[in-house]
């Protein structure tokens, strides 16, 4: 065992092939894990690639666009309301009473109101192709909605959409797919209704005035502010003029009858200056005072 020992280095060094050997089973043998890793590291750099390029941005949803998703939603089979069980058909007919109940012609405008009460009333009859055939005309008639009406078609179609979610899976999950998108879609068109009602408000509060090129804008607070310094004002021309009439024609002695003549003129050309500076001051302090009231009631 000692000479088997004191021989190893002694082949070591005459046959340093099996050395050579050893070290190329191992690198070999290291190389398939090396290229494990780096396979590895190749999808996760493209995911993460991918990643920043599909990061989220913020998109602006047409309401008429939604429309038309949902009406896609409502591309069902011919027989598919007629096929639902009895308890789901009743809660079509609640998403029907849902959509068109109340006075919808005045809230919805009579085009709409009309679409909506055909359509409530082919959901009551488990009627698909009327139905599919009036969703189409939705997207069509939006651009011709006003504010109230799309926000009341929009609270209508939330109110449906919640009653198709209650219907929970069937089929294919059509009725979840319709409710989402009727829910989706009244959101938007009552969203859309309230900021333009709010930017309408922001508007109806203040008015402009254009005097040339000047431009003032008049609020309730400016108007009520105005109506104040215009009957102070008023209260003022008042007083003058009564101080002038006060003063006696026979007080009044000049050097000559023309002197005289061109101080009576004179007076009365005050007189008539102020009583109309105090007429105009009454007129402005009445009308500021209803636009400021009017400007208070549109805030409301």
């Amino acid at each position: 065992m000692d000479s088997l020992r004191l021989l190893q280095p002694l082949n070591s060094l005459f046959f340093p092939q099996q050395r050579s050997s050893r070290l190329i089973h191992l690198s070999t043998s290291l190389k398939p894990l090396l290229s494990k890793k780096r396979n590895l590291s190749k999808p996760l750099t493209l995911t993460f690639a991918l990643t920043e390029s599909n990061s989220p941005q913020p998109l602006q949803t047409n309401s008429k666009s939604l429309l038309l998703e949902l009406s896609k939603c409502f591309d069902l089979p011919s027989d598919y309301f007629q096929q639902l069980p009895s308890d789901l058909r009743l809660d079509l007919n609640d998403a029907a009473f849902d959509l068109s109940n109340g006075p919808i012609i005045d809230e919805c405008g009579q085009e709409l109101g009309e679409t909506l009460l055909n359509l409530s009333r082919a959901w009551e009859q488990a009627d698909t192709s009327t139905s599919r055939s009036l969703m189409k005309k939705l997207p069509e008639l939006e651009s011709s909605l006003t504010d109230g009406a799309k926000s009341a078609f929009g609270k209508r179609l939330i109110s449906a959409g919640k009653r198709f979610k209650g219907m929970g899976q069937y089929g294919q999950g059509e009725l979840q797919k319709i409710a989402k998108a009727m829910i989706a879609t009244g959101e938007a068109l009552a969203a859309s209704a309230s900021s333009a009602s709010v930017s309408y408000e922001s508007k109806s509060q203040t008015r402009m005035f254009k005097f040339g090129e000047l431009q003032v804008a008049v609020s309730p607070e400016k108007a009520y502010a105005g109506a104040a310094i215009a009957f102070v004002f008023g209260i003022l021309s008042w007083q003058v003029s009564q101080g002038i009439q006060n003063i006696p024609e026979s007080s009044l002695q000049y050097a000559n009858d023309n002197a005289l003549q061109l101080a009576k003129s004179l007076r009365g050309s005050l007189l008539a200056m102020f009583y109309a500076s105090t007429v105009l001051s009454g007129f402005t302090t009445v009308g500021l005072l209803l636009l400021a009231k009017q400007l208070s009631s549109e805030r409301e």
